[in-house]
């Protein structure tokens, strides 16, 4: 019996060895086959790696690509609309253009004129009733000096010039009583003097004694006689507010009432 044990032992291990070859070989052939297949794992994985790499490049260019014809479209748009600004521009400037031919053409024409209605102010108010006389001839050298400034625009001069006649037409439509000198018979004094429009000029001696009236035929002042005291006193009054107005009896041409 215990003879019969030790043969299959003997049998066993003598079967084990046989096999030694065939299992080695076996062994081999596995690790080759779990090697080829970690291989072809890794092969795979860095293919999927290379492959998810390209699709994000792939995304990451679409996206720029995207992003490059969004930007070509804002070009675009932007470019018109220079188009359409440098239009408007060249359409604007053509009139400007022909704005300041036209004020070319304006200033040739009224330069002159402005100059002519200086001189006809100059002549008027030489030869109307003397009144406010150093006022209104200063009034005209204004203008005839500002006429040769450079640093004034036309436009200004133009509306000096209109207001100097403003004034004086304001003249026409007024009383005024005003203090100034007044020489005659080679004497100068002071004396009040009444405007009643441009019609007459009438003036009065401080003392009330004295009264005459700026006589347009003859250029000369004329002596009333004392009649006329009360009423251009009365006047200087009413000129001063100093009185409502009222009727006033005062001489017009006093050589035409002597005749």
């Amino acid at each position: 019996m215990q003879n019969n044990s030790k043969n299959k032992s003997y049998w066993l291990i003598a079967f084990v060895f046989s096999m030694l070859p065939v299992l080695s070989a076996y062994a081999g052939n596995l690790e080759h086959a779990i090697e080829t297949q970690v291989n072809t794992d890794k092969a795979s994985q860095k293919s999927q790696q290379q492959v998810d790499s390209l699709d994000d490049e792939t995304t990451q260019m679409l996206a720029e690509y995207r992003e490059v014809l969004s930007q070509t479209e804002s070009l675009r748009a932007y470019n018109e609309q220079l188009d359409t600004l440098v239009a408007s521009q060249k359409k604007e400037l053509g009139s400007i253009d022909q704005q300041l031919k036209n004020i070319e053409t304006t200033q040739r024409d009224i330069v002159p004129l402005m100059i002519k209605m200086i001189e006809v102010m100059t002549q008027f108010v030489e030869l109307d009733i003397p009144f406010l006389a150093e006022e209104r001839q200063t009034r005209v050298v204004q203008l005839q000096t500002l006429m040769s400034r450079a640093d004034v625009t036309l436009a200004e001069k133009y509306r000096r010039i209109l207001e100097a006649y403003q004034v004086e037409t304001e003249y026409g439509r007024t009383i005024e009583a005003y203090q100034d000198e007044l020489t005659m018979d080679e004497s100068t004094r002071t004396v009040d003097f009444l405007r009643i429009g441009r019609v007459s000029l009438y003036y009065l001696t401080l003392d009330g004694l004295e009264a005459g009236m700026w006589e347009s035929k003859t250029g000369q002042w004329q002596v009333l006689s004392n009649e006329y005291l009360q009423p251009i006193s009365q006047g200087l009054k009413v000129a001063l507010k100093q009185l409502p107005p009222d009727l006033l009896v005062l001489p017009i041409h006093t050589v035409e009432a002597a005749q």
